[in-house]
This record gives C-alpha cells, structure tokens and sequence, in this order.
C-alpha cells in the first residue's frame, strides 16, 4: 500500500488474519496489560454513568468493556475472535453487568437504538467495511447515542506493528465518513493518556436521525 492510498483509508490493515490459536491467546494477553488509561479515557470521554449501555466492538480482552462496568453502565463486549472473548470472560468477575458476544463491526448482533456508547478502540484499522461498520454503529445507538473511535497515532508511511493506528489523515477520512453516515458534531482530537499519543474521533448520533 502507497502512501497515498494510506493518507485517505482508515482500515489499511483489513486484510489481517483473524486472532486465534496459541499466538491469538499470546497477542490478548499482552493487551492486557497497560491498557487502563486508555479505557478510562474512553470513558471519561463518553461520560459513560450507570444509565449508558456501552457496546465495545473489538472488545479483545475486554479492559475498557470492564471500565465501562465499573463506573455502573450496561456493557457489550463484541469481538470476532473467540480466543479473545474467553479472556475477557476469564479476567471478568462473575457479578460485573457484562454481556460478551461474538461479531464484528458490519454485523452486530445487537438490537436496533440498543446503545447509548458505541466505542472501538484500535480496531477501526481493521475493519472490512468502514462505511458498513457506520452503518451499524449508527443502527445500534439510540438517539444522542455517542460514538467514539480510538486509535494509536502513527506517522505516515510507517510500516510493520509501527503503522497499526491512524495517521491525522486517516483519522480525518474516518470522520468525514462519519458524517457521511449520519452522524453530527464530530470532532478529532489528540490525547496522550499513557505510552503514547491517540487519535479520537468522536460522534453524536442525532435525536431525529431514524436511519442512513
């Protein structure tokens, strides 16, 4: 992939291998570990209290679904990789208000106007389908629901591990296409809340917005 091309697709690692096996279960654990500021962002961000119903996609192993918890909200934990869904039930209490399902962003099963948080935190960069995956965001929260998409600023033209995250660039084409889906007030910002500096991009699904 060109440079180029990387200024304008926010999902340029669509074609990953789905995590699983012995090497899957070795990349969750190591998610595990020094995520915190990153999911107490999240929620911070969203202002998520115990009215939200938080629905993570590409939760892995579930820090920011079980922040989301802790501060009384419903939460969501959606992934495609079985391998690290059974983590995040591992790492989990039995009594936390968590449900964990197996998914992905263009197909959430999920009920329509479900949601009031929708978050996906360094997945969008994976994501098949950027504008199917809006469109299912967009399904799923009610209205004023709250979008939020974080990600790993990286430099441009970067390769390898050093390029999974967005380039401003990046992240500006994800928010135009949220815009395009429907959603309103969105803004970019920057963040350094731990090791490194993050890219979110934020939305309002509108009150009177039935459909894309």
């Amino acid at each position: 992939m060109t440079d180029t091309e990387q200024v304008v697709v926010a999902n340029h690692h669509a074609g990953q291998a789905a995590f699983a096996g012995v090497p899957g279960l070795l990349v969750g654990l190591s998610m595990t570990w020094g995520r915190g500021p990153v999911a107490r962002l999240a929620s911070d961000l969203a202002g998520v209290t115990d009215k939200d119903h938080v629905v993570d996609v590409g939760c892995g192993p579930g820090t920011a679904v079980r922040e989301a918890a802790s501060r009384g909200a419903r939460a969501t934990g959606i992934d495609p990789a079985p391998v690290m869904l059974k983590l995040a039930r591992t790492f989990t209490r039995d009594h936390t208000p968590v449900t964990w399902a197996e998914g992905v962003a263009e197909r959430l099963p999920l009920p329509d106007a479900s949601a009031t948080v929708y978050w996906s935190i360094a997945t969008v960069h994976h994501w098949q389908d950027v504008q199917q995956g809006l469109q299912e965001a967009h399904r799923v929260l009610g209205p004023n629901g709250r979008l939020l998409a974080i990600e790993r600023r990286v430099r441009r033209g970067a390769t390898g591990h050093a390029s999974h995250g967005w380039t401003i660039e990046q992240a500006e084409t994800f928010a135009r296409l949220c815009g395009a889906a429907g959603f309103e007030a969105v803004h970019t910002e920057t963040y350094v809340p731990g090791r490194g500096p993050l890219i979110v991009v934020s939305a309002t699904r509108p009150a009177d917005s039935s459909g894309i």
